[in-house]
């Protein structure tokens, strides 16, 4: 398996540091609010790459932190007239909903900030007795210019960065770079006792302590979006390796932007959608299928047509999911051809194109392809006419692929009782020569994969 490695620029063969194991660490939401569309792809494209490494028989501990305390979730508790925690805690909850809709498995490791205040000042107090951090008046900073490798990961040098910096108002850095380790406490903001005085984490430092706390010193993947190479990644980098003088992560993984209908997602544009609101138009598989239809690293335009695309392949999957189980309710028990031998030969080419495909680099998008081929020799071949042992291997392949990606993982409807109840409404609208509402009952049927046949004995339906 090779993953492209931001840190090289390459791709590179994927070792774990212990054969078998994998630590995996992704940054995860500032809870001040819904998550919006572009959090979405990170949240499931990293998924899909604790599934499939799960897949391949890896052991991976999979941490992903929450930002709950911060500078949006303090203006947010004003704003509301409620507390810190309340803002968090509102919000965590709702990220495990909308995270549930889109298919994302919890984290084995989901820590606070808030719960990890001491684990955080040790990184800080051996970062600064290793000489790369200072104090001024309450507040600690990393000190850049004693960490010679500063901007390795984005590739850009010291005084390149310095060039674009400014120092905010009211900070005492010696050099325009420097950022902040341990912030002293303002008025009415939470803070914690220190060795530096009353204050609260910098941002960048929380997922340095909570990476080595969970995974050790060293992990082997660290991801997240591309917004994040710099500076929190560089950040990561220089704290955490200046904390304990061994390499954080082997592979550091970055997932494209997301555009809405060709622009840039802004708030100031009037395109900026949090999950909570795709939701109310679109079920969050129609998401997760759409996000991972493009490669991980390209960017991709998120648009209603598009989703509407998506929504509709989502809809041939899950018939192709329903009619194999319909079959298998009324499949013969007999031996197979060697024709049907041979087709199961055909189907397992579609999972080696798949495992190609995600050994490349993670590449969903020609998973999905390898899917839908699969799906499209199995309509082809497979009927009721075939053995039950083909139908429930088509059935276990198919399932064994999407499950991968966790997509089509939702129960068959129980159709039966409404698809009776509507063809008795088309039987009603025909002998009222209604034949507009009883074409429409035929073509929504039809839309869901359900067949109408008028026959001499009355009308007998089936799966497309």
């Amino acid at each position: 398996m090779k993953l492209y490695n931001t840190m090289t620029r390459r791709k590179e063969e994927f070792v774990p540091l212990v054969p078998g194991e994998v630590k995996m660490y992704s940054c995860g939401p500032t809870v001040y609010n819904y998550f919006h569309i572009g959090n979405a792809r990170p949240f499931i494209i990293f998924d899909i790459l604790r599934n499939y490494l799960e897949y391949k028989g890896y052991k991976v501990t999979f941490v992903q932190n929450f930002t709950d305390v911060d500078d949006k979730i303090i203006k947010r508790a004003k704003e509301e007239g409620i507390t810190e925690k309340e803002v968090a805690d509102k919000y965590i909850e709702e990220y495990f909903k909308d995270a549930e809709g889109l298919g994302i498995r919890r984290a084995d490791y989901h820590p606070r900030v808030t719960e990890l205040i001491s684990d955080i000042i040790n990184v800080v107090k051996k970062i600064q007795d290793n000489g790369f951090a200072y104090e001024v008046d309450g507040d600690v900073y990393f000190d850049t210019t004693k960490y010679r490798e500063y901007g390795k990961l984005s590739k850009q040098n010291l005084e390149e960065l310095e060039a674009g910096a400014r120092v905010e108002v009211g900070e005492h850095k010696k050099h325009p770079m420097d950022f902040a380790l341990w912030k002293k406490q303002k008025p009415g903001e939470p803070a914690w006792e220190s060795p530096w005085g009353m204050g609260r984490p910098g941002w960048h430092i929380e997922c340095s302590a909570m990476s080595m706390k969970y995974l050790g010193e060293t992990i082997d993947i660290h991801s997240g979006g591309q917004d994040l190479i710099f500076p929190h990644h560089e950040n990561e980098i220089a704290q955490s390796e200046a904390a304990t003088g061994k390499p954080f992560a082997r592979y550091w993984m970055h997932n494209g932007f997301i555009n809405i209908n060709n622009e840039k997602m802004s708030k100031s544009l009037g395109n900026f959608f949090t999950v909570r609101d795709i939701s109310k138009m679109y079920d969050l598989e129609v998401v997760r299928l759409f996000m991972i239809s493009s490669h991980y690293r390209s960017p991709i335009n998120f648009s209603k047509d598009l989703l509407d695309s998506t929504k509709n392949s989502l809809e041939r999957l899950y018939i192709a999911k329903n009619n194999l189980l319909h079959l298998l309710e009324n499949a013969k028990d007999r031996d197979e051809t060697e024709e049907e031998k041979a087709l199961r030969e055909k189907l397992m080419t579609h999972k080696d194109k798949f495992i190609e495909a995600m050994d490349d680099d993670l590449n969903t998008a020609d998973a999905v392809s390898a899917i839908f081929d699969l799906v499209r020799d199995i309509n082809s071949n497979i009927n009721e006419n075939s053995p039950k042992t083909l139908i429930q291997f088509a059935y276990d392949l198919y399932m064994e692929l999407a499950g991968v990606l966790r997509i089509v993982t939702k129960k068959e409807e129980s159709l039966d009782d409404e698809i009776e109840k509507l063809i008795e409404e088309r039987q009603k609208a025909r002998k009222e020569k209604n034949w507009a509402l009883a074409d429409k009952i035929r073509d929504d049927l039809k839309s869901r994969g359900i067949i109408l046949e008028d026959t001499p004995q009355g009308v007998k339906w089936r799966r497309a």
